[in-house]
């Protein structure tokens, strides 16, 4: 089954309540649930200290008003393993929108280490109390290696786009990054581990899109960049990044939230052809991210129509990254302004 074709019958699944397995055989479900359970062995349980919590203020200086950003997700989105917040995602992000937005940010984190999609409602129930302008979602590896059924996942994920969505919250979701280098992860379940996060990867960009968000691939995070560097790129448990990871996989973000924002540069306004970018149909595109991480899926209308004969069109970005910023730890307080609800 080819990827467009996979995306398409996860997507499917998803919307209408069926399917599952539709990336394995179901013989192998066994074999890969114990080499899951060997894999989180190795990994093994939470660390004793608690993830920094990079909620706050940040941009000290900057105009207003200020963007309110709303972390969500897992640990790649608390940034697990690290000793600094400012070292967190949530950090690097936050300052990275400030700095480049050139406005000042409230950022309040909902995600939680050892999340599965399905966790996705409380921490939406949570975020929508602050009234974000953008949410950002990183989640999906551990329904890989709990192998949880695609499309349960998907449907947890297009929820949760969705009344972020009507609640007028723009939304960019970071998909599953490919998990096929990650060490403790043992064959069968390695081979198996890339293909089904590339797939999911794929029907998550299609489910976030139809409802209203924009995606960034997060391919290269777990794959051939960090299994070049391990040693600088993985912590010690050799699944999660390491502080150096997770500042790529910040950088990479960064400037689809600053667009997501409505604060682009004026030199992005436009799709540029010589970059690659463009308009495509939503399934060739949600595969092409798949394979060139760091691009950004948009939707959008061709003569006036959001639809073509091959569904939804999707404009494809490959965003500048810009010069890294000076790390900053979050302000409980905003000198302009009073405290936003928690």
């Amino acid at each position: 089954m080819g990827g467009a074709s996979a995306a398409r019958r996860l997507a499917a699944a998803a919307a209408y309540g069926g399917g599952g397995l539709s990336v394995i055989g179901a013989g192998l479900y066994g074999v890969l649930v114990a080499e899951a359970k060997l894999a989180r062995r190795t990994i093994g349980g939470p660390l004793d200290d608690p993830t920094p919590d990079a909620s706050g203020w940040y941009g000290r200086g900057l105009p207003g008003p200020a963007i309110r950003l709303a972390l969500l997700g897992d640990s790649s989105a608390a940034g697990y393993g690290v000793e600094r917040v400012e070292e967190t995602p949530g950090a690097r992000l936050a300052t990275g929108v400030a700095v480049h937005a050139d406005r000042r940010v409230y950022l309040k984190e909902f995600c939680v280490v050892g999340a599965q999609t399905s966790a996705l409602a409380g921490q939406v129930d949570r975020a929508l109390m602050i009234e974000p302008d953008v949410a950002i979602i990183l989640i999906g590896a551990n329904d890989v290696t709990h192998v949880v059924p695609p499309s349960q996942s998907v449907a947890h994920l297009a929820e949760g786009v969705r009344r972020l969505r009507e609640a007028g919250v723009e939304v960019v979701v970071g998909t599953c990054p490919d998990l096929g280098t990650i060490k403790p992860i043992a064959p069968p379940l390695k081979q198996v581990a890339r293909s089904w996060s590339r797939r999911l990867a794929a029907a998550q960009t299609i489910a976030v899109i139809e409802e209203g968000g924009r995606t960034v691939s997060l391919g290269s995070i777990l794959g051939p960049e960090f299994d070049a560097a391990p040693a600088l790129l993985f912590g010690p448990d050799q699944f999660h990044p390491s502080a150096e990871g997770y500042l790529h996989m910040s950088a990479v973000l960064i400037p689809s939230v600053v667009a997501a924002a409505g604060l682009a540069p004026d030199d992005e306004a436009l799709p540029e052809p010589f970059r690659g970018e463009g308009v495509l149909p939503i399934t060739r595109a949600a595969v092409q991210a798949v394979k060139e991480p760091g691009t950004e899926l948009d939707g959008t209308d061709v003569a006036g129509a959001k639809r073509g004969l091959r569904g939804r069109w999707v404009e494809l970005r490959h965003r500048r990254r810009r010069p890294q910023a000076e790390e900053q730890a979050p302000a409980e307080r905003d000198e302009a302004g009073p405290h936003p609800v928690a």
